[in-house]
C-alpha cells in the first residue's frame, strides 16, 4: 500500500483513555422529594469503592462511577434498600417494571387517604353544624372515635412516604423537607387523640382528624402527579431502544438469515425492509434510501440518504428495502450513547441547587423555631388551638413548591429538547445558554459541507469503484464522494482495512489492492488507486456553505446576539466564507490554542460565549465557552466535551436552543416568583390562626401542582 501523509479517513469513534472505573446509571424508586436525592447521594459516596454520584430527583435517576473491584451493582442496591429507596439499571425493562410498582404502591396510598378522608369527613359533619344540642356528648365521643380508627389507615399507611423520608432525615442528622409535614401529621394526630381521650383537658375536646386526612390526600394527590410527570420523562428517553425490531435479516456465507438484534456484530451486511425500524448504526449500500428519523433527531420530514451516508439505529425505513454495512451495535450505537450522557445530565445539580444545599438546613431550622413560637403564643392565648396552628405553618412552610420550581423546568425543557434532535448533556448549560450574548463558530464542518468532483472525462467504472470504498467511511470527504451520482452500480470491496491516519484498503471484485486517501505524493487531498500503480484519480475537494446557515445566522442576529468565526483554515478562505455569511469578525490560521485564548478574552471582555463546533481540535475551545454545542457527526472527542449535541447536524436548531433556554429561564423565574409569593401570603395566615391545617395542606398541594404544570408548558 502506498504511504500517505495526512489523515483522513477514521471509522472508530475517539474513546477516552482507558479507566478503572465504571459508570453506571440508575432508575430509582421512593424519591418523594430533592432532600430524599441529596439522601441517597450522601449514601452513595459513602459507600467504598464510589468514587462520584449524583442523584436527579425530577428525572428519578441516579448515576455513579465506580470501581467494580471494590463495589458492584449488589452493593449499590443494597445500599440504596437501606437508605428506603429501590435501584435498578436505567434498562427500558426494568426500569419500566420499577415504575409501574411504584406507581401501584402510590396510587394505592391515595386511594386509602381519600377513602378515609371522606368517611372522616361525614362523621364530622354532623359536629359542623352543631350548636350544643343537637349532638348528644356520647354520640359526639362516639363519632371522633370512629374519625380516629378511619385516621389510623392514614397514619399507618397513606402517610408512610412523609414518615419514613423524616426519619431518613434525622438519622443522617439533617432536615430534610418531610420533617415539618410528619411533625404535621403527628402534632395534628397526637392532639386529635389527646383530646379524644381527655376532652376536658387543657386542649379541650377540639378534634382535626378531618384536617390531617385532608392534608394528607391532597399533598398525596399531588405527589402521585408529579409522580407522572417524571415517569413520562424516564419513559421517552426509553422509546428509542423500546423501538428497535428484536430479529434482523443478516447476510451469511449461505444466504440470508434471520437472527437477534443482540447477535449484530460491526462489519455485520444486514437487510431492513420496508416500514421497518433500522436496529444498528451503519452506512448505507448500494442504493439510495427514505428514513424518518423523528425519533431520534426530530426531524418530522422523510429524509433521503445516499449510498455511503451514516444511518443511525431508530430510523424507519420509508422507502424500498435496503441494505448496511453495521458500524456499532447495542449500547455503542450512537443514540445509546448521546442517551447515557442525557440520562447522566439530569442526575447533575444546577449551581442554585448546590447554594440552595446550603441554607435549607437553616431554612428549615427558621420553620421549626417559627412553628414552635407560634405554639406558644396560642398556648397562651387560646390552649386548644395552639397544635392546630403548629401543624399549619409547619405545613404550609414546607418548601416543596421551591423546591421544585427550577427541576421541574429544566427535565421538562430536556425532554423537549430531546424529541427535538438536540440532546443535552450537561444539565446547568440550559441556565447558562439563557445567558449567552455572542456566537462563536468553527467554520469546517460547521459552517461548511465539503464538496467533492470527479475529474473531467472520468471512466464511470473507475468512479463507481472509488464511490463503493468511499461507502465504508463516514469521514466527511469519504461520504461526499459516495454522493457523486453514478452510471453503473457501485463496486463491491472484500477485506476493507482502515488504516489510521492514512486511509482505506481494499481488495476489489479483481483481487487487487486499492487505497483511498491523501496522494501519496501530497498534490491532492482526496485520490483512490491501485497499489500497484496502474489506476490512479485525484479528486477535487473543495467546500460549501451549509444550505440552512446564513438563514440561522441571520435568526441569531435577531436574538440580539454577537457571531464571530474562529477557524483554522487559511485566512482567505476564512474572508471569503464570512463575506459570503455576512460576519463581520472573523479569524483564520487559529490552532486549538488561539481558539481557546479568543473565547477566554470574550470572556474578560464580559461576554458569555456560546462556541459550536464539530471537529477533534474544537474540544479544548468547546471546555473553555461558557456553554458549548457540537454538531451530531463531529467527532466523538467534541462531542463528549460539549454541553449539547445538534443530532440533525444542522445549524437550523441553535436559534430553536438559544430560544428554549431563555423560555426555561422564564419559566423557572416565574415558579420561584409563585413559589416564594405563597410562602409570604400563607406564612402569616396559618400564623394567626386563619388558616386550618388542611387549608394549608391544600395550599401546599396546589402550589406544587403549579409550579409542575408550569414546568410542563415547556415539553410541548
Amino acid at each position: 500500500m502506498h504511504a500517505v501523509a495526512a489523515p483522513i479517513i477514521s471509522i472508530a469513534p475517539e474513546a477516552p483513555a482507558p479507566s478503572p472505573a465504571q459508570s453506571l446509571t440508575l432508575q430509582v424508586s421512593g424519591l418523594h422529594c430533592a432532600a430524599c436525592a441529596d439522601l441517597l447521594r450522601a449514601r452513595l459516596e459513602a459507600l467504598p469503592g464510589v468514587q462520584r454520584a449524583g442523584v436527579g430527583y425530577a428525572a428519578a435517576l441516579a448515576w455513579v462511577e465506580f470501581e467494580p473491584a471494590r463495589v458492584d451493582l449488589a452493593a449499590l442496591q443494597a445500599t440504596g434498600r437501606a437508605a428506603g429507596y429501590e435501584l435498578v439499571p436505567a434498562q427500558p425493562e426494568a426500569a419500566a417494571a420499577l415504575r409501574r410498582r411504584e406507581a401501584r404502591a402510590m396510587l394505592w396510598r391515595v386511594f386509602v387517604a381519600w377513602f378515609c378522608m371522606m368517611q372522616v369527613m361525614m362523621l364530622a359533619a354532623p359536629t359542623y353544624f352543631d350548636s350544643g344540642a343537637e349532638v348528644p356528648p356520647d354520640l359526639r365521643a362516639l363519632l371522633h372515635g370512629a374519625s380516629w380508627v378511619l385516621s389510623l389507615p392514614v397514619i399507618l399507611f397513606a402517610a408512610g412516604p412523609f414518615l419514613r423520608g423524616a426519619w431518613r432525615s434525622l438519622q443522617q442528622r439533617r432536615l430534610g423537607m418531610d420533617v415539618p409535614v410528619a411533625l404535621g401529621i403527628l402534632l395534628t394526630f397526637g392532639a386529635s387523640t389527646l383530646a379524644l381521650a381527655d376532652p376536658g383537658g387543657p386542649l379541650g375536646d377540639a378534634m382535626y382528624l378531618d384536617s390531617l386526612t385532608m392534608f394528607v390526600a391532597f399533598l398525596l394527590a399531588a405527589r402521585w402527579l408529579e409522580l407522572r410527570a417524571r415517569h413520562a420523562a424516564a419513559a421517552s428517553l426509553e422509546a428509542l431502544g423500546e423501538a428497535l425490531p428484536t430479529e434482523v435479516r443478516r447476510l451469511a456465507p449461505g444466504g440470508w438469515e434471520t437472527v437477534a438484534r443482540s447477535a449484530l456484530r460491526p462489519g455485520d451486511r444486514i437487510q431492513v425492509a420496508l416500514g421497518e425500524t433500522v436496529p444498528a448504526d451503519g452506512v448505507l449500500l448500494e442504493a439510495p434510501a427514505l428514513l424518518d428519523e423523528a425519533l431520534l433527531s426530530g426531524e418530522s420530514r422523510p429524509v433521503p440518504r445516499q449510498p455511503g451516508e451514516a444511518v443511525v439505529a431508530g430510523s424507519l425505513n420509508l422507502g424500498a428495502p435496503l441494505q448496511l454495512q453495521v458500524h456499532a451495535v447495542g449500547e455503542q450505537t450512537r443514540s445509546a450513547a448521546l442517551g447515557r450522557l442525557l440520562q447522566q445530565a439530569l442526575t447533575e445539580r444546577p449551581a442554585w441547587a448546590r447554594e440552595a444545599d446550603r441554607w435549607a438546613p437553616a431554612f428549615l431550622a427558621l420553620v421549626l423555631l417559627l412553628a414552635a413560637g407560634a405554639g406558644l403564643a396560642w398556648w397562651w392565648l387560646a390552649p386548644s388551638r395552639a397544635l392546630g396552628v403548629v401543624a399549619a405553618v409547619l405545613v404550609v412552610t414546607c418548601p416543596c413548591a421551591l423546591a421544585l420550581a427550577a427541576p421541574a423546568a429544566l427535565v421538562a425543557s430536556a425532554r423537549a429538547l430531546a424529541a427535538q434532535g438536540v440532546w443535552l448533556q450537561r444539565l446547568p448549560a440550559l441556565e447558562r445558554l439563557a445567558s449567552v450574548n455572542h456566537v462563536v463558530l468553527d467554520k469546517t464542518g460547521t459552517l461548511t459541507e465539503p464538496l467533492v468532483r470527479a475529474p473531467a472525462g472520468t471512466d464511470p467504472d473507475h468512479l463507481a469503484a472509488a464511490v463503493g470504498l468511499a461507502q465504508w467511511s463516514r469521514h466527511p470527504l469519504a461520504k461526499a464522494l459516495a454522493r457523486l451520482p453514478l452510471d453503473c452500480p457501485a463496486w463491491r470491496w472484500s477485506e476493507v482495512q482502515e488504516q489510521p491516519g492514512q486511509g482505506l484498503r481494499a481488495r476489489d471484485p479483481a483481487g487487487h489492492w486499492c487505497w483511498l486517501g491523501r496522494a501519496p505524493d501530497g498534490t491532492a487531498a482526496l485520490s483512490f488507486g491501485r497499489e500497484d500503480g496502474s489506476l490512479r484519480l485525484d479528486f477535487a475537494v473543495d467546500e460549501q456553505a451549509r444550505p440552512a446557515a446564513r438563514s440561522s445566522l441571520e435568526r441569531l442576529r435577531a436574538l440580539g446576539l454577537k457571531l464571530s468565526l474562529l477557524s483554522g483554515d487559511r485566512p482567505e478562505r476564512v474572508a471569503a466564507l464570512a463575506a459570503q455569511l455576512n460576519l463581520a469578525q472573523a479569524r483564520g490560521a487559529c490552532s486549538p490554542e488561539d481558539k481557546r485564548q479568543a473565547v477566554q478574552a470574550l470572556q474578560a471582555a464580559g461576554d458569555c460565549v456560546l462556541m459550536v463546533g464539530d471537529g477533534l481540535n474544537d474540544a479544548p475551545v468547546l471546555a473553555q465557552a461558557d456553554a458549548s454545542v457540537a454538531l451530531g457527526e463531529g467527532a466523538g472527542l467534541a462531542r463528549q466535551g460539549a454541553d449539547l449535541t445538534l443530532l440533525r447536524n444542522e445549524l437550523a436548531a441553535l436559534p430553536d436552543l438559544l430560544l428554549q433556554a431563555r423560555r426555561t429561564r422564564r419559566v423557572m423565574r416565574q415558579n420561584l416568583a409563585w413559589a416564594a409569593a405563597y410562602n409570604l401570603l400563607a406564612v402569616p395566615l396559618a400564623v394567626t390562626g386563619q388558616l386550618p391545617p388542611w387549608a394549608a395542606g391544600l395550599g401546599m398541594a396546589l402550589s406544587s401542582l403549579l409550579v409542575v404544570g408550569n414546568a410542563l408548558r415547556l415539553a410541548r
